[in-house]
């Protein structure tokens, strides 16, 4: 397997390219927005959703300027809803990096990450296909269901598999899709072999959210980034506590069902229910959902000519799982 690293260096004039037309439309005429964004982009993390767009074209056809606005669409707006969501979660650090709102304030990071979307419909704009505006303008519609999503979930304690896969999806998996989506359509590929990579960035994304997920249920802030039990100390409760409290014969199961869904959890309460979920096979259970995510991601792309892209893709797949931050 490919390290993300070899995958970045394999396109990385591509990447070149879009960070520079990133880096170009946000800048302004006001000295402040200059500031925040210069140091905002000095962390850019591993860019893996436009990588996903410049791979999708490249497995299609070439990388050239309809691509590259699409892909820093994605980015873009991408980027946007982590600005706000770090403004609704009163987030400080993201990346062991200073948030805006924590460096600045909300009112800033608010105004900063409106100019980030208003930025991204800009680019998609110069594609000057219906498609890509489309997609960008639903993907932002989906991305703010799941977070509304996500606050119900938590706020009227709803244990449900299928209503974590629906949040899931449009918080994290719809943004994925919409990545192989605007690569494909930049480069005008064919609607039957879109459809097959919309089910490989599907299971992707899912598969991402999930392994994001297990991090909280393990002592590791150095390398993650956010402190264990950070999402149940907001109520959310992830795929694998989730499981064990759906399974009537765990150990203590109606007592521990109880916990979980009370309101504003201690720290002791909150470390109780970690080590439930990893005592009775949450986490396995969560990484044997990971297996069947990607068997079934892989599956549509066998059809595919063997090139250094397809292999980009079962390698992003295979970070994803693996991945320790």
């Amino acid at each position: 397997m490919k390290n993300i690293s070899s995958i970045q260096a394999s396109i990385a004039p591509e990447l070149k390219r879009l960070n520079d037309r990133i880096a170009d439309t946000l800048h302004s005429s006001n000295p402040l927005m200059n500031r925040v964004i210069d140091n905002y982009l000095q962390t850019k993390g591993k860019q893996i959703r436009p990588i996903l767009v410049i791979l999708s074209a490249k497995i299609f056809g070439s990388v050239d300027e309809n691509v590259i606005s699409a892909a820093a669409a994605v980015e873009l707006l991408h980027n946007a809803s982590l600005i706000h969501d770090d403004v609704v979660d009163e987030t400080k650090l993201r990346r062991n990096s200073p948030t805006i709102n924590g460096l600045w304030d909300n009112h800033i990071a608010v105004l900063v990450g409106d100019f980030f979307v208003s930025s991204s419909l800009a680019q998609a704009l110069l594609t000057d296909d219906m498609r890509i505006i489309g997609a960008i303008a639903s993907l932002g519609k989906l991305l703010s269901l799941g977070e509304i999503d996500q606050i119900y979930n938590a706020r009227y304690h709803n244990l449900n598999e299928a209503a974590y896969f629906e949040t899931i999806y449009r918080k994290t998996a719809s943004l994925f899709v919409a990545c192989i989506e605007v690569g494909a359509y930049a480069v005008n590929a064919p609607e039957n072999l879109i459809e097959a990579m919309r089910i490989y960035a599907n299971q992707l994304g899912l598969c991402f959210q999930i392994r994001d997920d297990i991090f909280d249920y393990f002592d590791d802030e150095k390398n993650i980034g956010k402190p264990t039990g950070n999402d149940l100390r907001e109520g959310k409760i992830t795929l694998p506590l989730l499981h064990v409290l759906l399974d009537p014969s765990a150990p203590d199961h109606e007592e521990m069902k109880e916990l979980a869904m009370k309101d504003n959890l201690t720290t002791d309460e909150i470390n109780r229910l970690i080590i439930y979920a990893r005592d009775n096979g949450g986490i396995d259970y969560a990484y044997s959902v990971m297996e069947n995510l990607r068997e079934k991601a892989l599956a549509p792309l066998a059809s595919f000519p063997q090139t250094q892209t397809l292999d980009a893709l079962r390698d992003i797949f295979d970070f994803v799982i693996a991945r320790d931050k």
